[in-house]
């Protein structure tokens, strides 16, 4: 049963359930657009998430039938009501760029599940995550430049970097939309599903993720994220790094005796 967490602010849940936080924007009658309030909440629950040894993956998502339609600049130029946001805003540096997950991200895999609407801002953020399910009838795109904006939560750095020079630029050159189909084709998503079934099938790869030995799974993603432009020389080094104390750890030893007694295996992240 998930559980509400007290991070949670108006227009962002933060839930547990087990080893998966489950991360939803909560502004359906603004197609989940950014507000102060959704960017704190935002911050918070990947804070909690990398700070929170038992927790393993987290998933974002939107409520409404939609993801996330970009930044509202009217909300965001605001004060939230709520005394707690306020006070965080003032203590939590960079807040909306960590919420955006443009800066600070998880040491953990973050899942987002997408139905509706994911652009601008939406967009960014699924760049931002780690794997990514899309429902079939979704519409993606990345349309600042339509707008005389720019991208400014790193997907004119990150775009060219997952899916390739020509496909990030048709993207953000362009400014249109991109169906889910077109980003699987890419490369940009990892799964297409049927409407409404987003959220779903994101816990159970959430599952399948939380199965894993954490120390494994964590230092997997650090490695790509630290070596993604070294050398292979280079890269091999920090891989060795932070490989081989995961070859040495107590979940190694549990791994080996699981496959040797045919049972699955039991992490501690140890």
């Amino acid at each position: 049963m998930a559980e509400r967490l007290p991070i949670s602010t108006e227009h962002c849940d933060v839930e547990r359930d087990g080893h998966v936080v489950i991360v939803t924007m909560n502004r359906p009658e603004a197609r989940n657009a950014l507000s102060s309030s959704m960017l704190v909440g935002l911050a918070e629950a990947w804070a909690y998430i990398s700070e929170t040894p038992e927790v393993r993956v987290g998933i974002l998502t939107g409520a409404g039938g939609t993801f996330c339609a970009g930044a509202d600049l009217k909300a965001m130029g605001q004060t939230p009501s709520d005394p707690r946001v306020q006070e965080r805003m003032a203590q939590i540096p960079d807040f909306h760029w960590k919420g955006l997950l443009r800066d600070s991200r998880p040491t953990k895999p973050i899942i987002c599940a997408i139905e509706g609407y994911a652009v601008a801002g939406g967009t960014e953020l699924l760049v931002g995550t780690d794997l990514r399910v899309v429902a079939e009838g979704a519409t993606l795109g990345l349309y600042e430049a339509k707008r005389g904006l720019f991208p400014m939560g790193g997907s004119a750095i990150r775009l060219t970097r997952q899916i390739g020079y020509a496909n990030a630029m048709d993207i953000l050159l362009t400014a249109r939309s991109v169906t889910p189909q077109e980003a699987l084709a890419m490369g940009l998503i990892n799964e297409v599903v049927p409407d409404g079934t987003a959220l779903d099938a994101a816990r159970e790869l959430a599952g399948r993720i939380a199965e894993n030995a954490p120390l494994a799974v964590q230092a997997i993603l650090r490695t790509h994220r630290e070596t993604e432009h070294l050398s292979e020389a280079d890269a091999l080094k920090i891989s060795d790094e932070l490989g081989w104390p995961v070859i040495g750890s107590a979940d190694a030893k549990e791994g080996s005796r699981a496959f040797k007694e045919k049972r699955p295996a039991v992490y501690k992240g140890e």
